[in-house]
């Protein structure tokens, strides 16, 4: 009456510390997605109180934790300067399977920003001189406008935009959720002690 419907679940009980079952999952989810697995909502909170999420892409979770790359000027940019939280979430609807972290955020050191910076694409580079982002745009022209401005302007190699910058969420808290039969799901959370070990419980779904 009671059959699971996805995997075994022996990774999530055996697991010690969120870093190797998250890689796992990625791996899994490498193999089932079809656009983006490392794809996950951020959530940020202004002063004021007044959360926001979007979609960024994880670039890299590990001891270190989980970091991404972005405008600092973007609105999620200065909601990370303002409120020095923030939260994640991992969703595999193919694998039925989401990763829920939360956390302090920390600014990536220069030289982690500019080695990703110089890993992008030309163009992707380009664009992020281009876009002044979150601020208002009168038209499409104009972005392609200031976009052809900086390929004439920077003809050779791109130099890391003084604003552009990274961002790790360092978690205090991770939740590793896998869908079963009849929303009798396995949740399991890691929580980060003060001499940093990790404690894990199981949770009611």
């Amino acid at each position: 009456m009671f059959d699971v419907n996805v995997g075994n679940g022996l990774e999530l009980v055996e697991a010690d510390d969120p870093y190797s079952l998250f890689g796992t999952w990625m791996e899994a989810a490498k193999a089932s997605e079809v656009n983006d697995p490392n794809a996950m909502a951020l959530a940020t909170c202004a002063a004021d109180g007044r959360p926001s999420v979007r979609i960024v892409l994880l670039k890299r979770f590990d001891e270190n934790g989980a970091a991404f790359y972005t405008n600092g000027e973007s609105r999620k940019g200065r909601e990370l300067r303002e409120n020095r939280f923030a939260a994640l979430c991992l969703h595999w609807k193919s694998l039925r399977r989401q990763v829920r972290m939360e956390g302090p955020i920390a600014e990536l050191p220069a030289s982690d920003v500019d080695e990703y910076f110089r890993s992008r694409q030309r163009m992707s580079q380009i664009g992020a001189w281009a876009s002044a982002q979150s601020r208002p745009l009168e038209s499409r022209e104009e972005l392609l406008k200031r976009t052809a401005e900086f390929e004439a302007r920077f003809p050779g190699e791109v130099p890391r935009p003084p604003y552009w910058t990274g961002f790790v969420v360092r978690p205090e808290r991770v939740e590793f959720w896998q869908e079963r039969d009849y929303r009798l799901h396995d949740r399991f959370v890691f929580e980060r002690r003060d001499a940093g070990a990790w404690t894990k419980q199981r949770l009611y779904p």
